[in-house]
């Protein structure tokens, strides 16, 4: 099993006993300022009711991206972190 599947697995196990579902969660990403690669970011939550909030580094080299959204379990909460590694610099935290 590789790092990335052990990471999911511990944090699925973590958000089943921490978290009742369905339950407002806060993803928070970090990518390389580039118009195109925030617009994914956003893209991914689209029509899921989310609020999110942008912030450039001072540099102005990345954007951080928050995104507060409803998630109905923890295999919804998983399957967009996933889908955002899809995305170019992108860092999860």
């Amino acid at each position: 099993m590789d790092t990335r599947e052990q990471f999911y697995k511990k944090l699925k196990k973590k958000l089943k006993k921490d978290t009742k579902f369905p339950s407002k969660y806060l993803y928070k990403f970090i990518v390389p300022t580039d118009e195109d690669k925030v617009n994914q970011v956003e893209n991914l939550f689209n029509h899921a009711g989310a609020v999110i909030t942008k912030k450039t580094s001072k540099t102005g080299k990345f954007t951080s991206v928050s995104i507060h959204v409803v998630m109905k379990n923890a295999d919804a909460v998983i399957l967009k972190y996933k889908q955002a590694e899809k995305i170019e610099g992108i860092i999860s935290l």
